[in-house]
């Protein structure tokens, strides 16, 4: 288990220091009076940097912009009133101009006067879509959001790697893992249903925190702390501060009007999918390793550790100093 955590750590560290998922942008399109729509726009920063990211609607639609600049959460949100006259909305294309150029993904809500909300799932390699009053929500959508969350969440993966390295037994894996999804699964609900509300920056920057302890606790070699013989407390204990790091997402995209507990409990199932491949790329590490009978010499095995605290101590002082 420590060689497929070495493997992985080594390669994770690897990818950019930010260390944040890329947030799904969200386009909220609201009928307010027969063809008249309010617009509005969040886009996620990367580092407070603008992505090259637009609203497009349909070219008869004629935009009037009415709220520009508040920067909530690592977003920034932009709202316009569309005139779309006799035409309408129904049966044309709505888009984002140059999604297919970056890692995002866009939820498009659309709701009309009469009731009617559909939504959809907008990602690089299909930016458009037609919209048609038939379709209905697709709150399937919350699904593969919740797993994309988790895989390009590399802070997340870091920290489920970092516990990888102090487990060796099966049973301890099952008890760990678990332990990690019930405490995250938690304040996830909690956060998206804005039943407690933590500032995300300094929740971010004690998810930083947790992965610098791991990797410290490990390569200090101690066997009698809590973190090496009961991993799974501290699992437990850090998933509740990881929890509102994953609702980061649902909170920049809302919950749907209807569906509310359906939609939570599909992002949380993508999540714990995401978690899942994550284990199962290990394990399968594990596998082929012993299969090839290769013993790793220790300071292969300790350069992910070393690697992993140096970023998260990057990514702490970085987020401590954006508070």
């Amino acid at each position: 288990m420590k060689i497929a955590a070495a493997l992985i750590g080594l390669l994770l560290v690897a990818l950019p220091g930010y260390g944040h998922e890329v947030r799904p942008a969200y386009l909220g399109i609201s009928e307010r009076e027969a063809n008249t729509f309010d617009v509005l726009w969040k886009q996620p920063l990367l580092g407070y940097r603008r992505l090259p990211l637009e609203p497009e609607l349909p070219p008869h639609c004629t935009l009037e912009l009415q709220h520009v600049g508040d920067v909530q959460r690592a977003a920034l949100i932009q709202q316009w009133t569309a005139d779309c006259g006799a035409e309408g909305l129904v049966g044309h294309r709505v888009g984002i101009e140059g999604l297919s150029r970056t890692l995002t993904d866009v939820l498009v809500n659309v709701t009309f006067t009469d009731g009617t909300t559909l939504q959809r799932l907008l990602r690089p390699e299909d930016p458009r879509f037609t919209v048609e009053v038939d379709d209905g929500p697709q709150i399937f959508s919350y699904l593969v959001l919740g797993i994309e969350h988790l895989l390009l969440g590399v802070d997340h993966i870091l920290f489920v790697i970092g516990l990888m390295f102090f487990i060796s037994k099966p049973s301890t894996l099952i008890k760990t893992i678990t332990g990690f999804t019930v405490a995250h699964s938690i304040t996830l609900g909690l956060s998206a249903l804005e039943i407690v509300r933590l500032s995300q920056p300094p929740v971010e920057a004690v998810i930083a925190l947790s992965i610098m302890f791991l990797a410290v606790e490990r390569l200090r070699g101690a066997t009698d702390t809590i973190t090496a013989r009961h991993t799974w407390i501290v699992a437990l204990v850090f998933g509740l501060l990881h929890g509102f790091g994953f609702a980061g997402a649902l909170l920049d995209i809302g919950l749907p009007k209807t569906g509310v507990l359906w939609a939570l409990f599909l992002f949380n199932v993508g999540v714990e999918i995401g978690q899942l491949i994550v284990v199962a790329l290990a394990l399968a590490i594990v596998v082929m390793v012993r299969r090839t009978q290769v013993k790793l010499p220790q300071w292969v095995v300790n350069a992910p550790l070393w690697a992993m605290g140096t970023v998260a101590s990057y990514w702490l002082v970085a987020r401590v100093a954006l508070l």
